[in-house]
């Protein structure tokens, strides 16, 4: 599928991206939902990719907030950066292991209708207009939140995919 280029296409790509990995996390039955992943990877379960997503849409709204307030967002996140990026999802991972899959599923649902809902309120030169705001360098809004949302789930399909296949 072409990347967004639309608020109407974000909107359908990030809904219907959402829809799939949903779908495909109902599909689970509630011991393989709480398994851990036979493979090496950060993630261990569904809920550290499930809260990964969440963390990725808070922070999205956290930068929109301070750059709409005329601040500066520490982008990705205080103390780090694009090249420490594995440290940071590291943090995320770990920041959640004690929160049941369902308060996360719970989160996840809340950040992502409250991202839905930020990108409803733009226009197309608001969303894919390069350095239109000063917060996001020289790229848009549109691609912060299409890395936050349709190409985030995505990833997180393609994660829980592999290892859907390794059930039987």
């Amino acid at each position: 599928m072409p990347r967004p280029t639309t608020r109407i296409d974000l909107l359908d790509a990030s809904a219907a991206g959402y829809a799939r990995l949903i779908g495909l996390v109902e599909s689970l039955t509630p011991g393989q939902a709480e398994e851990e992943f036979p493979f090496e990877d950060r993630d261990r379960n569904v809920r550290d990719v499930l809260a990964h997503l969440h963390e990725w849409h808070l922070m999205l709204l956290g930068w929109y907030r301070m750059g709409m307030d005329g601040e500066k967002p520490a982008i990705p996140a205080e103390g780090y950066t694009w090249q420490t990026l594995p440290a940071l999802n590291r943090t995320i991972q770990q920041r959640y292991q004690d929160v049941p899959l369902g308060e996360v599923r719970r989160l996840l649902d809340a950040s992502h209708a409250e991202v839905q809902g930020l990108i409803a309120a733009q226009t197309d030169p608001e969303l894919f207009e390069k350095r239109r705001y000063s917060w996001t360098g020289t790229t848009s809004l549109g691609a912060y939140l299409v890395s936050s949302t349709s190409s985030h789930y995505d990833w997180a399909l393609k994660k829980l995919r592999r290892y859907t296949r390794t059930l039987s």
